[in-house]
């Protein structure tokens, strides 16, 4: 309160010419604490900008990313507007979804990874975004939390907790007034996923243990949990991720029944590196395996062993089927996640729509393109190089 018409009078003193020859002004013990200000006021050729060392650097480095942002989007453009001609397209209407067939097109790739094909993208989907100024020209902290070293994360948490205190607290309104939760508005939460820890660091411009990844799962799950939590729908949906797509169910062939009245299935030409192999799976069975005449011993490594039964192991289909296996060409390895391929295919017409995702999210029902890399010439294997002797 004393502040304003103490500052009042020195603009006063100050206007007069009182203050003019004075080389500085002696404040009492109560007014210490604005005398910079006082002084800048009464000394304008005193005023001066101040910014901190770290402000400096950062206003520095966005500079910096700014003009590289902006080559970058002058070469993009540019290059649009090559590939556009040599497509013989029009490059004022050669949108993203243009570029990307003109690409696979001109350049058509047997990779399996789509991230080693070529692509040309906007440098703002390339690059990653840069996390904006925290501090202001003074080195002040915008954020309440910045000195956690991780404020964005921590705020996140925090925000759980503030959300899940809410719903706590008109749960227990609701019961007062007798009224129960419906259960048609609850959260369903199967066809999506929480972000991967790769994802949500992106989303939060910061880095994080695993421990805290699973500390934040463990609290919106909690979140998520809570009866009254589809009043936050949009909250919980900005940190799940939709599942890819599910497999086909009218893919999946139906079972024929064979001269003793069983159920079978078989699936042909199942490959896995040069090996091929012809799975024939039998319901009801008391889990006997058959691989060219032979049992489970035709393999001599356990691991090899391994492979073929754990589908059946990971449906729980063990003690309840029967397999027979033809297989040929290839290795012990290739043999066997070829048979183990077969068995994954044809058990899917044995078990429920919910056990066959289970099967894809885990990896059994897709393909491994993986192979043996081919030995190079002029060298001792496939990386492997000779020993370089200078004499």
């Amino acid at each position: 309160m004393a502040k304003m018409p103490f500052l009042r009078a020195i603009n006063h003193l100050n206007s007069v010419g009182v203050l003019n020859n004075l080389p500085c002004i002696l404040f009492t013990q109560a007014s210490r604490r604005w005398s910079s200000e006082v002084t800048v006021m009464a000394f304008p050729a005193l005023r001066r900008e101040t910014s901190s060392r770290a402000m400096k650097a950062y206003l520095d480095r966005a500079r910096e990313h700014e003009e590289f942002m902006k080559n970058q989007e002058l070469e993009y453009a540019l290059g649009k507007r090559h590939l556009a001609n040599m497509m013989g397209e029009d490059p004022e209407t050669f949108t993203q979804e243009d570029v990307d067939n003109a690409i696979r097109y001109l350049f058509p790739s047997g990779l399996h990874s789509k991230k080693a094909r070529p692509m040309m993208k906007p440098p703002e989907e390339v690059f990653p975004v840069r996390k904006a100024a925290e501090f202001d020209e003074t080195g002040r902290p915008h954020h309440s939390m910045f000195y956690t070293g991780r404020p964005n994360y921590f705020q996140t948490l925090y925000d759980i907790a503030e959300h899940i205190i809410q719903l706590n607290a008109y749960e227990d309104e609701m019961i007062r007034k007798r009224v129960e939760a419906d259960p048609n508005l609850k959260l369903v939460l199967t066809s999506s996923m929480w972000l991967p820890k790769e994802e949500f660091e992106d989303m939060l411009l910061e880095k994080i243990l695993d421990l805290e990844y699973t500390n934040f799962v463990n609290a919106i799950e909690r979140l998520a949990d809570l009866p009254y939590s589809y009043r936050i729908r949009d909250f919980i949906e900005k940190y799940r991720k939709p599942l890819t797509a599910k497999t086909d169910i009218t893919s999946i062939p139906q079972p024929q029944m064979d001269s003793n009245g069983r159920q079978f299935v078989t699936t042909n030409f199942c490959k896995r590196k040069t090996a091929r192999a012809n799975v024939t799976v039998r319901k009801p069975g008391a889990g006997a395996i058959t691989i060219n005449g032979s049992d489970l011993r035709y393999f001599s490594y356990d691991q090899c062993r391994e492979q073929v039964i754990f589908p059946l192991i990971f449906t729980d289909m063990l003690d309840k089927v029967d397999v027979e296996a033809t297989v040929w060409g290839g290795g012990m390895s290739g043999q066997a996640g070829a048979i183990r391929l077969g068995i994954s295919q044809s058990l899917r017409s044995f078990v429920s729509a919910e056990m066959v995702e289970e099967m894809r999210l885990a990896g059994l029902l897709q393909l491994d393109y993986r192979t043996r890399e081919r030995k190079k010439p002029g060298q001792e294997g496939a990386r492997r190089k000779f020993t370089w002797k200078k004499r």
